[in-house]
């Protein structure tokens, strides 16, 4: 709850709730989704609107072996009830195969060490392509000054190949005090070297694609999202003079 507060009061419209399952650990189940409603009863109101705060249900994967992706391939009724899907490899062929064949919504990238293997142009592309999206941390970043070096490198090394296209930032937060601002992360997206507009874009249009995409994937065909275009004056028409003195003699 006091997580939620902070989301809001700093400017964010929707959050997230994170479902993590390793299967490194322990064999562990995909389970149904906590509703929102349940953990709060009621949720903050938006700052300069009138609207609440959405929250959305979303499902991170850990897979160390490609044995772990059969979960993800099988039509499973759990996962349909989330409404993100992300998807956390550990090795070059997972990352490989998390970018050409699975149905997720986003592929997040190790920010926590170095990357045990350089990242393809070719998957990368495919990805790009088929509407997936490369999700950062910056939480690491603020913690500890090793971790924010691997951030960096980690994230200069996907920007060269993928060129700022189809980044997410996001918190990972697990206390208030490690929440940043949308205009401050945005900052933060120009050290992991995007440029001005694709770090806006990666704190707001982005996520948007990101959580259309999960609802093209959970229906049939896709998602068609509308926005009601304001109404333009009429500008009055500019007459050049001499035609205006034709017409009125």
């Amino acid at each position: 709850q006091n997580i939620l507060t902070v989301c809001f009061s700093v400017g964010y419209s929707v959050v997230a709730l994170n479902h993590v399952i390793d299967f490194k650990e322990k064999k562990q189940e995909i389970i149904k989704p906590v509703s929102p409603s349940e953990l709060f009863p009621s949720l903050p109101i938006v700052q300069g609107t009138s609207k609440r705060i959405k929250v959305l249900t979303r499902l991170t994967l850990i897979v160390s072996d490609p044995s772990h992706c059969n979960l993800l391939r099988s039509t499973s009724a759990n996962i349909r009830l989330y409404d993100i899907i992300a998807v956390f490899p550990k090795t070059e062929k997972l990352f490989h195969i998390a970018c050409t064949t699975l149905d997720v919504d986003l592929v997040c990238i190790n920010v926590t060490e170095k990357l045990p293997f350089y990242f393809r142009r070719p998957p990368v592309n495919m990805a790009i392509d088929r509407g997936i999206y490369f999700e950062l941390l910056y939480t690491p970043a603020i913690k500890d000054s090793t971790m924010r070096r691997y951030t960096i490198s980690n994230a200069i090394s996907l920007m060269q190949i993928c060129k700022g296209k189809n980044i997410v930032i996001s918190s990972a937060a697990e206390r208030p005090l490690e929440l940043r601002g949308p205009y401050d992360v945005a900052n933060l997206g120009l050290l992991f070297g995007l440029s001005e507009g694709e770090a806006k874009a990666a704190v707001s249009t982005n996520c948007r694609a990101t959580m259309l995409h999960g609802e093209t994937r959970k229906s049939a065909c896709g998602v068609v999202y509308t926005v009601k275009k304001p109404r333009k004056v009429e500008e009055e028409e500019t007459v050049p003079a001499c035609k205006k003195a034709k017409t009125q003699a």
